[in-house]
């Protein structure tokens, strides 16, 4: 229930939910299209139960609560008053749960509703594109109920749910980084040899070795941190490996056939993605359960010894790390990057339900009362899948699931948090299927040259 109290003052910041999308952003938008406003909105709806996951997480926020009298079970007191609310529940990793089991529910809910829709004339584009409110209402009323589950096997079940959800979005962000760097490369080549300006191509240079240069960084790094001469045999492994893949993908990355095929490929995305790459082994050797091969950061500035064994309470831990604030601000840049791309990348539309259209550039239209409208660009057809969309809000949603908690497993006899192997071995197995994915697009139109991937 404190999620939900909090969700709503947030929606006191949102007047906008209440009336038309298409109607009321239309004035602060960088595009006046149904298409571009409407996907803006629901990424709002998820940011903001992200916002309310973060306050329920955030540390002494229980202790707080039990602080106001007549409100938490075995908290301060009011005579003649019992104490209602589970504490434990709103606040802390169960609360992240709950709120994200939600977000998910509504998004599941509305790509299901989606699936088909080809125009906006469809009578299901109408609770697309407006009933902000009454959506919004919805998500408020799943999220109350989501709080009244009891604990039982709900946590440890949720969090495999979890883990395979992410293991999707992060196939997804890669995706949307390949999509993202493609755009950037050719916009700088495009206008460094029209204008014969070469400033363009030193600054593509300079990014691509800093891009580089980080990702070197990492390695070594992890190789003196998170490796042990006579232990760590998997981190040596993960480690090993990624770096001999990420090589790879440069090198056939600027190819000749595949620079003849793909003129805009280049090593501008071998390092985004190379760099990401070494993101996500990080992230996965951070939730390896052996401590001596996984130091915390404070360990490292404090020069403490992390072979010796733990005399923390096993059921602390750390919600914040450096790890999880880079993968949300990852997270949430693909986010927006998602409600407002119009790629000219034929092979990430396909991936992405959406296509390349000269329907986006239109401006907004005063109507009869004044009021600034959106173009409806979409009567002849959508310009992206509504499912599909829903569907990757939904994965969103696990994924800040997961990230908030730091990808820790509940455990139901001691009610505690733990780090976990299936969670190291999600994310590896996620860098190396996203590395091969970047691979196929590349070598994709030298083995079937008779199909169309420009």
């Amino acid at each position: 229930m404190g999620a939900c109290m909090a969700l709503c003052s947030l929606a006191s910041c949102a007047s906008c939910l209440c009336g038309s999308a298409p109607c009321l952003l239309c004035g602060c938008c960088p595009s006046s299209n149904n298409s571009t406003i409407t996907r803006l909105v629901f990424s709002f709806f998820l940011l903001m139960g992200t916002m309310v996951s973060v306050i329920m997480i955030l540390p002494g926020m229980e202790t707080q609560l039990r602080k106001i009298p007549g409100f938490c079970e075995g908290g301060t007191t009011i005579p003649g008053l019992d104490n209602q609310v589970n504490c434990d529940v709103i606040v802390g990793y169960k609360s992240v749960y709950r709120m994200c089991f939600a977000m998910t529910c509504f998004f599941f809910l509305f790509s299901a509703i989606m699936i088909r829709v080809r125009t906006s004339r469809d009578p299901r584009a109408a609770l697309q594109n407006g009933f902000d409110l009454q959506t919004f209402l919805i998500l408020t009323g799943i999220t109350v109920g989501a709080f009244f589950i009891p604990d039982g096997t709900f946590n440890s079940v949720w969090f495999y749910f979890g883990a395979v959800g992410s293991f999707i979005f992060i196939l997804i962000q890669l995706i949307l980084l390949i999509d993202f760097a493609h755009s950037w490369n050719k916009i700088w080549v495009e206008n460094g040899e029209e204008g014969d300006n070469k400033g363009w191509f030193a600054a593509l240079l300079f990014f691509t070795v800093l891009f580089f240069a980080l990702a070197v960084t990492a390695v070594v790094l992890f190789y003196v941190y998170y490796t042990q001469p006579d232990d760590c045999t998997e981190h040596k492994v993960f480690i090993s490996l990624n770096l001999i893949f990420c090589f790879i993908v440069s090198v056939v990355s600027i190819l000749p056939k595949v620079q003849e095929a793909q003129p805009h490929s280049g090593l501008l995305q071998a390092s985004i993605i190379s760099l990401y790459t070494m993101y996500v082994t990080w992230s996965a050797m951070t939730n390896n359960p052996n401590r001596k091969c996984n130091p915390s950061l404070l360990s490292f500035m404090s020069n403490v010894s992390t072979t010796e064994p733990s005399s923390e309470d096993p059921g602390h831990v750390q919600w914040w790390d450096a790890q999880g604030i880079i993968g949300l601000i990852i997270f949430l840049f693909c986010t927006l990057y998602a409600s407002i791309r119009s790629s000219s990348n034929t092979q990430v539309n396909k991936l992405m339900q959406t296509e390349e259209t000269g329907r986006s550039g239109g401006e907004g239209v005063v109507g009869e009362d004044g009021v600034l409208r959106a173009v409806d660009n979409e009567e002849d057809g959508v310009t992206y899948s509504y499912s599909f969309f829903h569907f990757h809000l939904c994965l969103a949603s696990l994924y800040i699931m997961m990230t908030l908690t730091n990808w820790y497993q509940p455990d139901t006899n001691t009610q505690a948090m733990k780090s976990s192997m299936p969670a190291v071995w999600v994310k590896i197995c996620s860098s190396w299927l996203g590395l091969g994915l970047y691979l196929w697009t590349l070598i994709a139109p030298l083995i079937f040259p008779d199909r169309d991937f420009n």
